[in-house]
């Protein structure tokens, strides 16, 4: 494998660092209401309408969960309440990192420098990134992007903020539909699949899979 040394390595937050655990948290709210047989198709359909909401023009992250879980709800006849959707906006900055994470980032914190950009907002993104334990350069929100990924927009406000091309990054994720996809589009060739298990493998886009963040030091010679 060759090693790849970027200018920066830049990351997903949300289901790559962070345990994102809005699936979980949505099997605990609506388990009286959704038929354990079907649980997994109703977290299913808010994975979806929460993509389908992002592709979109910026709309505040708390806009976001709440369209996405009221559209949730009508698919499955069910009442959508507000403070349900507000529970769970409120729930993400509480969440710490996969546990692999801080230890693998150590590893290369003092070496490369450490970007996010993540599909947040500015009030909750320091909460996690503060879990994840090691310095990052720069935190890059959808909010200040005005872009969710996947939208290339979202890419093209990163790599203007940071002064850089396609070709000075490292990009790494566990989505291929919100991160690897876009990325290339955007030309980034360096690409890192972290495989969590929550999407299938996608060697078509060129990327280095991984089982973890403790691999990510391999790649780029630490």
């Amino acid at each position: 494998m060759p090693v790849v040394r970027p200018k920066y390595i830049t990351f997903d937050c949300y289901g790559t660092l962070t345990d994102f655990q809005m699936g979980p948290l949505a099997r605990q709210m609506f388990a009286n209401r959704i038929p354990a047989e079907q649980m997994d198709r109703f977290v299913k359909d808010f994975a979806g309408f929460r993509f389908d909401e992002v592709l979109g023009p910026w709309q505040p992250f708390d806009q976001v969960l709440k369209a996405a879980l009221e559209r949730t709800c009508k698919r499955w006849g069910i009442a959508y309440k507000d403070e349900e959707g507000q529970q769970c906006y409120d729930a993400v900055p509480t969440w710490g990192p996969h546990a692999d994470v801080t230890a693998g980032l150590a590893k290369i914190a003092n070496e490369i420098p450490l970007v996010i950009y993540s599909n947040a907002s500015d009030e909750q993104i320091m909460s996690n990134v503060d879990k994840l334990g090691v310095p990052f350069h720069r935190v890059f929100t959808a909010q200040q992007g005005q872009a969710y990924k996947p939208r290339l927009a979202a890419f093209e406000y990163m790599l203007d903020n940071l002064g850089c091309g396609p070709e000075d990054i490292l990009h790494v994720s566990s989505s291929f539909r919100y991160d690897l996809m876009p990325a290339d589009f955007m030309n980034i060739t360096n690409k890192v699949f972290v495989n969590r298990g929550h999407e299938p493998s996608a060697p078509f886009y060129k990327n280095i899979e991984i089982k973890d963040i403790g691999g990510l030091a391999a790649i780029v010679g630490l």
